[in-house]
C-alpha cells in the first residue's frame, strides 16, 4: 500500500494528478481500507507527510500525529502469542502507511526513494542487489534522462 500511496500525485502529459483526489474512497477500498471521509483526509494528510520526509523535506517526527493513539494488544490462540494492531477511527489507512513506512525503513533503509527525474513525482523501492536504481521506471524515466544528458552532451561539443 505505501509505494501505491506516494505514487498518488504522479505527472502526466497535462500535468500532475492527486489519485486520492480523483478517486479516493475506490482507491481506499481496493487497498482494503475504511472509505470515509476522515479516511481520506487523513490518508491525504499522510501521504503528503510522507512524501515530503521521503524526499528529506521534512524530519520523520512530521509523521507523529498519523501514529498519535496507536496501540498493540496482545491475544492467545492455539498458535501462540499474537499481536493486533488497535488503530484510531479516522486515520487506519494513515497509520498503516506510517506504520508500512516505519517498517520498510528499518528492514531496507535507503531503498525507498523518488526517482531521481526531477520532473517525476514518482516513488520507487529499489530491488536491485547493489542498491541503485535510481528511476521509478527505466522505461520512461530512465530513457527520457539519458536522451536528455546525450543530447547536452552532442549539443554543448558543436
Amino acid at each position: 500500500m505505501l509505494l501505491d500511496l506516494l505514487n498518488t500525485t504522479p505527472v502526466l502529459d497535462d500535468g500532475q494528478h492527486d489519485v486520492l483526489a480523483e478517486e479516493g474512497p475506490d482507491w481506499l477500498a481496493a487497498h482494503g481500507q475504511p472509505a470515509s471521509g476522515d479516511e481520506l483526509r487523513a490518508l491525504t494528510a499522510a501521504r503528503d507527510a510522507l512524501q515530503a520526509v521521503v524526499r528529506g523535506q521534512e524530519q520523520p517526527a512530521a509523521l507523529a500525529p498519523f501514529v498519535e493513539g496507536v496501540g498493540q494488544r496482545a491475544g492467545v490462540d492455539s498458535t501462540g502469542v499474537t499481536w493486533q494492531l488497535d488503530l484510531p477511527a479516522g486515520r487506519t489507512a494513515a497509520a498503516r502507511a506510517v506504520l508500512e513506512w516505519d517498517a520498510l525503513r528499518v528492514a531496507s533503509p535507503g531503498r525507498l526513494r523518488p526517482c531521481a527525474n526531477p520532473d517525476c513525482r514518482l516513488f520507487l523501492l529499489d530491488q536491485s542487489k547493489p542498491n541503485s536504481a535510481r528511476w521509478c521506471s527505466m522505461a520512461v524515466c530512465g530513457n527520457r534522462m539519458k536522451a536528455r544528458r546525450h543530447y547536452q552532451r552532442t549539443r554543448g561539443g558543436q
